[in-house]
C-alpha cells in the first residue's frame, strides 16, 4: 500500500495539460502538488458523482483529458457511472484510492472493504483500460502510459487510510474556481 500523497505525485508529475478534478481526501493533499487553474476541488462533493463531472467536462470540451481522484467509499456510491463512463471515447482517467475506509467522514469501514474487486467491477463495466498497483515503483513506472491515450482509463491504487482526519477544505471558493477552470479554457 502508498501513502496517498507519494501516490499522487506521480499524477501531477504527469498530468500533462488535463484537468485534476479531487474529491474528498486527495482535496487536502492535492493543492501541495499543484495549484493549477485546471486542477477542480470538488467539494463539498455529492459522494460519488467526481466521475461524473470529468466525463462531463471531457463531453462539453472535445480532446479535453481529465483525471478523477475518487475513493472508494465515493465509487461504490455511484458504480452506474462506469457503465456511463465507458460508453464514450473520451480522454478521462479514473484514478481510484482505495483506503477501505470512509476518511474523512469518521473512518468507517467501506462496505467490501480488501474484498471488492474493483479491477473487476471496471471491466464488467466495460472499460478496457484497466491498471492496479499496490506498490510505489510499479506505478510510478506506469504512470504515463496510464494517464495517456484518448479512451477511459480506471486505475486502482490501493493507499494507506488515515482514521481522524477531517474532511478538507477546498482552498478557493466554488466560483473562483469555476473562473479559473473556465479561464484555462481561453
Amino acid at each position: 500500500m502508498m501513502p496517498l500523497r507519494e501516490a499522487l505525485e506521480p499524477i501531477a508529475e504527469n498530468r500533462g495539460d488535463r484537468v485534476v478534478i479531487t474529491t474528498m481526501s486527495s482535496v487536502g493533499v492535492w493543492p501541495e502538488l499543484s495549484d493549477s487553474p485546471r486542477d477542480f476541488h470538488y467539494l463539498p462533493s455529492s459522494m460519488g458523482q467526481g466521475v461524473s463531472l470529468g466525463l462531463g467536462l471531457c463531453l462539453s470540451r472535445f480532446g479535453l483529458g481529465a483525471i478523477v481522484l475518487t475513493g472508494d467509499g465515493s465509487l461504490l456510491m455511484n458504480l452506474g457511472c462506469l457503465v456511463t463512463v465507458a460508453q464514450y471515447r473520451v480522454p478521462l482517467a479514473i484514478v481510484l484510492l482505495d483506503n477501505g475506509l470512509y476518511e474523512v467522514t469518521g473512518g468507517q469501514e467501506v462496505p467490501g472493504a480488501g474484498r471488492t474487486d474493483f479491477a473487476a467491477l471496471a471491466r464488467g463495466a466495460g472499460i478496457n483500460r484497466v491498471f492496479a498497483f499496490e506498490s510505489m515503483d510499479e506505478w510510478r513506472a506506469n504512470t504515463a502510459s496510464c494517464l495517456s491515450g484518448d479512451e477511459p482509463a480506471f486505475i486502482w491504487l490501493k493507499v494507506i487510510g488515515e482514521l481522524g482526519k477531517a474532511t478538507p477544505s477546498a482552498p478557493r471558493p466554488m466560483a473562483e474556481q469555476i473562473a479559473r477552470l473556465r479561464g484555462s479554457f481561453a
